[in-house]
């Protein structure tokens, strides 16, 4: 009797039929090729037939290229570091597909030849920013303060608050990255009160400039204080203020959010914050201030390392000139709105079987902003067992677990996702049969 295996088709012959040289079009050679070798694994330990190598192989491809997969924030969490911070809006996104192609990005089409690169983006920050004299872009906020030291204080002093050496995303401390750039770091005052005294005796001939870091991924209370910006602008040496949220304006639900207007008009020559939280647009560092100061900032070798692409400037375009991103309308929502629509959701649910009840939460703002701000929300709760199952389903929906639920804040859950979330939910209590089907709506 024949080995069955010597009938399991060839990688170049399944390669060649219709339906995968589609997907190799598509997709690309190597993750067509993964999929059919392990169609044809399936095939010699004899979980599926040779005849079904082809099925298999179309069955295991990916739905695109790319590895990463679109998910839905219900966390409450409005800047997510973990899921990309900010979810651009629409304006943004066909802003991205447009730029995907060749673009005038540093080209004037009038009078063909070459133009400064990214002018709209540009143009759009400035006219958020009516009080910065100037304003350039770098890859996100670490880049912008980065930037400054290279460019103005190699081998001299930067004056800074010990309570404001503050450590960010993954490990990285804001010490340790001017100190990269051949500064010295001129440490003054205590952790929870520094004064203005306290930056005029530490400033002398080798001071590059005075900065000062809003602590926005904590806050502390008590016996505190922190030298006024308006101050500091006035003791001599250049005042560069990290606010790193990216408010550009006040904000009356962010009272204690510093904001780029503000700190300008305080003295501020220089001004740094972050495009992917609280603007709501693309990882990127903004940097305004002093036309000058800029000017020096743009004109550095280290420019060159730390600039964004064509689809970043894009994205932060239209994010400035186009409708409000998302990030802003999940903070502005109405609680009442929220809870009306998670009262839908719930009986939607319960009218399928699946317990699901209306909880009162509190969302936060994230991504290192507002720490001690909270937002009254609405959530759907749902057994625990569904945090997992939503995670993995074929759109992931990714909640909190909180008090033994499985909360769906619906703050971070846009009105147009409403009908992804229903199927998840009921597709993953489809995935255990008829079970959930016993169990008692919850009250």
């Amino acid at each position: 009797m024949s080995d069955p295996r010597r009938l399991i088709p060839g990688t170049d012959s399944v390669l060649a039929e219709p339906r995968i040289a589609a997907a190799v079009r598509t997709l690309g050679r190597p993750l067509v090729k993964a999929a059919v070798a392990e169609a044809q694994r399936r095939a010699r330990t004899g979980e599926i037939a040779p005849e079904d190598v082809v099925d298999a192989a179309v069955g295991h491809l990916p739905e695109r290229a790319c590895g990463l997969r679109p998910v839905i924030n219900a966390t409450g969490v409005l800047v997510h570091t973990n899921l990309g911070r900010a979810p651009l809006s629409g304006a943004a996104r066909d802003a991205v597909m447009a730029a995907a192609g060749c673009t005038d990005v540093e080209f004037d089409l009038t009078e063909g030849r070459r133009a400064r690169r990214g002018r709209g983006a540009l143009a759009a920050l400035a006219e958020a920013v009516p009080d910065a004299r100037a304003v350039h872009v770098v890859n996100n906020n670490a880049a912008a303060l980065l930037l400054c030291a290279l460019a103005l204080a190699p081998g001299r002093e930067i004056v800074i608050s010990r309570g404001e050496l503050v450590e960010i995303g993954d490990g990285f401390r804001i010490p340790e990255l001017l100190a990269s750039t051949g500064a010295r770091l001129r440490e003054v005052g205590t952790t929870n009160r520094t004064h203005v005294r306290d930056y005029a005796e530490a400033i002398g001939p080798d001071t590059a400039f005075v900065l000062k870091v809003h602590a926005s991924n904590f806050h502390i209370s008590g016996f505190t204080a922190a030298a006024d910006m308006s101050e500091l602008a006035r003791l001599g040496p250049p005042l560069v203020v990290d606010i790193g949220s990216g408010l550009l304006a006040p904000h009356p639900l962010l009272p204690r959010e510093p904001d780029a207007a503000t700190a300008l008009r305080a003295g501020a020559a220089l001004v740094t914050a972050s495009g992917d939280k609280l603007l709501g647009g693309p990882q990127a560092g903004l940097l305004l201030g002093e036309a000058g100061l800029v000017e020096r900032l743009r004109r550095h070798p280290a420019a060159r390392a730390l600039r964004v692409d064509k689809l970043t400037l894009a994205a932060l375009e239209a994010t400035l000139r186009g409708p409000e991103p998302p990030v802003r309308a999940a903070l502005a929502a109405d609680e009442a709105v929220l809870r009306e629509r998670a009262s839908r959701l719930a009986e939607r649910l319960r009218a399928e079987g699946v317990p699901a009840e209306v909880l009162r939460t509190e969302a936060a703002v994230g991504g290192g902003g507002a720490p001690e701000v909270t937002l009254p929300s609405a959530a759907v709760g749902l057994p625990a067992r569904f945090g997992p199952l939503l995670r993995t389903g074929a759109v992931p929906v990714i909640g909190r677990l909180e008090r033994g639920r499985c909360l769906l804040d619906l703050r971070t859950v846009g009105a147009e996702e409403e009908q992804s979330v229903l199927e998840a939910v009921l597709a993953a209590a489809g995935g255990r049969g008829d079970d959930h089907r016993r169990e008692p709506p919850c009250r």
